[in-house]
């Protein structure tokens, strides 16, 4: 049996180490790219969501490396992306494709279901043991998404473009041999001394922007064209509202964000006071959050078609009107181009940055 799973994001290193632990036989697909997405169109219904699309070819690729297991996640509320694993597994066998597919439920809907998935791949471990090792492995795959949200923090303040990223990549490859409790509070120390030892100009007056929308887009940079590095290095210093460990944890404290569901919750309630799958009621509560917080402005992104989100964009524009915090949405799904995204992008931030400068010179002429 050789395991595989779709790329988002940071996913491949804590599933990579998850499988280390347990000693489970693992392959990872080929990096995403448009020859993956293309696979994947080949035979994906053309109504579905883009995440469809790309992970469908994900799986394509592995099965001709070698993968004869397929794992996916599952899904709680009213969001399609529950239903993947079965779409998945009807298509990549009517273009006929032989594997076993095994459904992943995710710690958010309760660790026991993700456990004894584990099992079924792992039979010579007990429950027990599982469960210590993926406390490890959750622990260090925290510190990723620390370390992810200060190079998103900081990368505007660089003095040398390029530097911050060069210095994540590094740290991340510095955490992934990290096996015990005390290697990993080692790699912690060193990766972030690398992120920190980046020269920064912290005196420069950057624009900080708030990132939301549906997840997958968000985390994968090959879907979101790296939206994230690109406004990094063009000085805008990021938050985003989702984050791996944030996201599949049991917890609602979401401990790298840094502020509950229930707070988002009751942020967007003046708009939306009921949930409506996926991120559609975050990305309300988010966007009032930031407008709070005083950030400049807000970008969404989201897969053409997806519902929760589409409700958010039928909402933000009163959200910003009323708090007074520019928003920008982009739709994404495969006919999306780099070049239109970032066409539009450095308007939204030239049109960011000329507001923040007259309302400097306003409160100065207040003075």
């Amino acid at each position: 049996m050789k395991v595989t799973f779709p790329h988002m994001g940071k996913l491949d290193r804590v599933f990579i180490d998850i499988f280390t632990r347990t000693g489970i036989d693992y392959l990872v697909p080929p990096r995403t790219s448009s020859k993956t997405l293309q696979r994947g169109l080949r035979y994906s219904p053309e109504f579905a969501c883009l995440p469809l699309k790309v992970t469908i070819g994900n799986f394509i690729e592995a099965i001709e490396a070698g993968a004869d297991t397929l794992l996916m996640a599952g899904g709680v509320g009213p969001c399609r992306f529950g239903y993947y694993a079965e779409i998945q597994k009807c298509v990549l066998e009517e273009a006929g494709y032989k594997f076993d597919m095994i459904v992943l439920e995710p710690p958010a809907a309760g660790w026991m279901g993700f456990i004894n998935t584990l099992k079924i791949l792992a039979p010579g471990k007990s429950i027990y043991q599982i469960w210590q090792l993926i406390k490890v492995s959750f622990s260090k795959a925290r510190i990723l998404d620390e370390l992810e949200k200060h190079a998103l923090k900081y990368r505007a303040y660089e003095v040398n473009r390029g530097g911050t990223t060069k210095a994540y990549k590094k740290a991340l490859d510095i955490m992934s041999p990290a096996m015990t409790e005390e290697e990993i509070a080692q790699a912690k120390a060193e990766a972030f001394a690398v992120l920190k030892a980046v020269e920064k100009d912290m005196d420069r007056d950057v624009l900080k922007v708030g990132i939301i929308g549906e997840f997958y887009i968000l985390l994968e940079p090959f879907v979101n064209f790296d939206i994230e590095e690109y406004l990094g290095n063009m000085g805008v210093s990021l938050e985003r509202s989702v984050f791996l460990t944030d996201w599949i944890s049991p917890s609602t404290k979401n401990q790298i964000m840094g502020i509950s569901d229930d707070e988002i919750a009751a942020a967007a309630k003046p708009y939306l006071n009921h949930f409506v799958g996926g991120e559609g009621l975050p990305s309300v509560g988010h966007t009032c959050v930031y407008a709070k917080e005083g950030l400049d402005g807000v970008i969404h992104l989201f897969p053409f078609t997806c519902m929760p989100d589409t409700i958010a964009k039928s909402i933000l524009p009163m959200v910003s009107r009323d708090l007074d915090i520019p928003v920008i949405s982009f739709v994404i799904d495969e006919q999306t181009g780099r070049a239109g995204i970032l066409t539009r992008l450095e308007a939204f931030i030239d049109l960011l940055a000329s507001r923040k400068k007259h309302r400097t010179r306003e409160l100065v002429g207040r003075t």
